[in-house]
C-alpha cells in the first residue's frame, strides 16, 4: 500500500492494517513525519514534533505487533497531544511565552493510557494560549490556521489538534473543551470532535483553565475513531477528584445501529438565533437526513438557554483568574495580549456572581433533564458562524454586530455548564468552501448513542473523511 493511500485512512482502518501486518508502524511514521516537515509550516499544526521518539515507538510496536503482542486498537497509531497535556520529559508549552521551556515530570493520566495501549506520540499541537479563548490565534508559538483556507481561523482553543487531523498529520488527537474549545475547532476543520460527560475522562496532569468546567476529549476524523479513541481514554482516576467510576465501556458498540424511533429534539430559541444562514441551512439538511433515516423530530423548549452564557462566563472568570492571578500581576508583559485583556476582565468577577451562576448551572442541568425525558438527543449547530479571518474581532449577524469570541462560544456553552456530553458532527461546507458541524447533545454519559446518531448522519451523507466532498487546501 502506497502513502497517498495509508495516509487517507481513518484511524481504525490503519489499524486493522496494522494488526493484520499489512502495514508497518514505522513507515506510517516516516511519511507522516515527511508530511509535517512539508505541511506544519503551513497550517503551524504541532508546536514540538516528536521525530526520534515517534520512530523509537513505532519500531517498538512493530516488534511486538511481529511477536503476537498486539495491544489494540490503538497499538502503532500516531496521535498528537494539545499541547498543555503534560508529556514526561517533554517541552510541554501552553502556547505561552511563560512555558515556553516547561518539561513536566510526570505524563498526564490520559498519556499514560495512550502508552498502555500501543499509542504513537507524534507531537504537541498548538493550542490558544493556556486555552483561554476560542478563537485560536492567540498563541506564542503563532496562529494555528485552518487547512480549508489559511487565513481563517481552526477556532480554539484546540487549534493546533484540529487543523493536525483535518491535514492529515496525525490519525487522532486529544483536545480540551471548556466552553466548546474541541467542538469549535472540529466543526471548523471539518471533522468529529466529541466533549464526553464531565468526568468520563481524567484531567489529572492537564493544565487547568476552569477546574469545574474542563474536559479532555478525542478529534478524529471518523465516528468509529471518536468512539475507539473515548474507549481508551476514560475511566476513572483517583488524580482527579470529578472522575466518574463507570467501569469499561465500549462506545462503539450502537455504531450501524438503525436510529428510526430515535426522538431529535431541535430547540426552537436559543441555537438557531443569531446564526450564519450557510450554517442554519447546512444544518436543518443534517435534520432532514436524520429524519429520512427515520428518527422522530421534535420541537424542545429549553428557555433558561438565555442565561447559560452569564452562568459560563462568570464561572470562568472566577476559576481562571484563581489559577493565573500570581502570574498575571508577576509577568502580565508575557502573556498574549488578549488573553491578558480576558484574565484582567476575569479579576472583576464577584463572589456572589460566581454562587449566582452556580444556581443557573443547576436550573441548566434540570432543565436538560426534563428534556431527555421525551427525546434521545438534541440537534443543533456547533457553532453560530463560518471560520472568520485570523485577527478578526467582530462580525455581522442578521446585520447586526456581535464579538466574535462569543459568536463562536455562544452555542457550545451549554454542554460545559451542565457537563453533558456534546459531539460536533461535519456536515457540509459554505460556498466558499468552509466546513460546518452539526451539534449532538445527549444525556449524562450517553455518548454511545451520540455515536450511533452522528454515525447514521455520517454515513447516509457521505460526508465521513474517507470521502471529502471538498478537500482541504492542504491536499492529501
Amino acid at each position: 500500500m502506497n502513502k497517498n493511500t495509508f495516509l487517507h485512512l481513518s484511524l481504525s482502518s490503519l489499524s486493522e492494517e496494522i494488526k493484520l501486518k499489512e502495514i508497518s508502524p514505522v513507515e506510517v511514521v516516516r511519511e507522516l513525519l515527511a508530511r509535517i516537515e512539508e505541511i506544519n509550516p503551513v497550517v503551524n499544526a504541532f508546536i514540538t514534533v516528536l521525530q526520534e521518539q515517534a520512530v523509537k515507538e513505532a519500531r517498538q510496536a512493530e516488534e511486538e505487533i511481529m511477536a503476537g503482542n498486539y495491544r489494540g486498537p490503538l497499538h502503532g497509531i500516531p496521535i498528537g497531544l494539545k499541547d498543555l497535556i503534560y508529556t514526561k520529559g517533554i517541552r510541554t508549552t501552553m502556547g505561552s511565552k511563560i512555558y515556553q521551556n516547561y518539561i513536566p515530570d510526570r505524563d498526564a493520566t490520559v498519556v499514560q493510557k495512550l502508552k498502555k495501549a500501543g499509542a504513537i506520540m507524534i507531537g504537541k499541537c498548538n493550542t490558544q494560549e493556556f486555552a483561554y479563548g476560542p478563537t485560536g490565534d492567540a498563541s506564542y508559538f503563532g496562529p494555528a490556521r485552518n487547512p480549508y483556507n489559511p487565513s481563517k481561523m481552526t477556532g480554539g482553543s484546540s487549534s493546533g489538534s484540529g487543523a493536525a487531523v483535518a491535514s492529515g498529520l496525525c490519525f487522532g488527537a486529544l483536545g480540551t473543551d471548556t466552553g466548546g474549545s474541541i467542538r469549535i475547532p472540529a466543526s471548523a476543520t471539518g471533522i468529529v470532535g466529541m466533549k464526553p460527560t464531565f468526568g468520563r475522562i481524567s484531567r489529572a496532569g492537564v493544565h487547568p483553565l476552569g477546574r469545574t468546567l474542563d474536559h479532555v476529549g478525542p478529534m478524529t476524523r471518523s465516528i468509529r475513531d471518536n468512539a475507539l479513541l473515548l474507549g481508551m481514554l476514560a475511566g476513572f482516576d483517583h488524580g482527579d477528584p470529578f472522575s466518574h467510576n463507570l467501569g469499561n465501556e465500549d462506545f462503539t458498540r450502537c455504531i450501524g445501529e438503525s436510529i428510526s424511533g430515535k426522538v431529535i429534539g431541535i430547540p426552537t430559541s436559543f441555537y438557531f438565533d443569531r446564526v450564519d444562514e450557510e450554517v442554519k441551512d447546512k444544518v436543518k439538511k443534517a435534520i432532514h437526513v436524520l429524519e429520512d433515516l427515520g428518527a422522530v423530530i421534535q420541537d424542545v423548549e429549553i428557555p433558561v438557554l438565555s442565561k447559560v452564557s452569564y452562568a459560563q462566563l462568570k464561572t470562568l472568570q472566577s476559576e481562571a483568574y484563581a489559577l493565573h492571578e500570581e502570574l498575571v500581576l508577576s509577568r502580565p508583559q508575557d502573556y498574549q495580549a488578549q488573553v491578558l485583556e480576558r484574565l484582567k476582565q476575569s479579576a472583576k468577577a464577584l463572589g456572589f456572581e460566581y454562587v449566582k451562576a452556580q444556581e443557573i448551572r443547576q436550573e441548566a442541568r434540570e432543565a436538560f433533564n426534563t428534556v431527555f425525558e421525551r427525546i434521545d438527543v438534541i440537534a443543533a449547530p456547533t457553532v453560530a458562524i463560518l471560520p472568520p479571518d485570523i485577527g478578526q474581532t467582530e462580525i455581522s449577524i442578521d446585520g447586526k454586530t456581535e464579538q466574535v469570541r462569543s459568536a463562536l462560544l455562544r452555542l457550545t456553552e451549554p454542554a460545559c455548564v451542565t457537563g453533558l456530553p456534546s459531539l460536533s458532527v461535519p456536515c457540509g461546507f459554505s460556498v466558499t468552501g468552509l466546513p460546518i458541524g452539526l451539534q449532538l447533545i445527549g444525556r449524562a454519559f450517553d455518548e454511545a448513542q451520540l455515536y450511533q446518531v452522528g454515525a447514521a448522519f455520517e454515513e447516509e451523507a457521505s460526508i465521513a473523511t474517507l470521502k471529502w466532498k471538498i478537500e482541504p487546501v492542504v491536499h492529501f
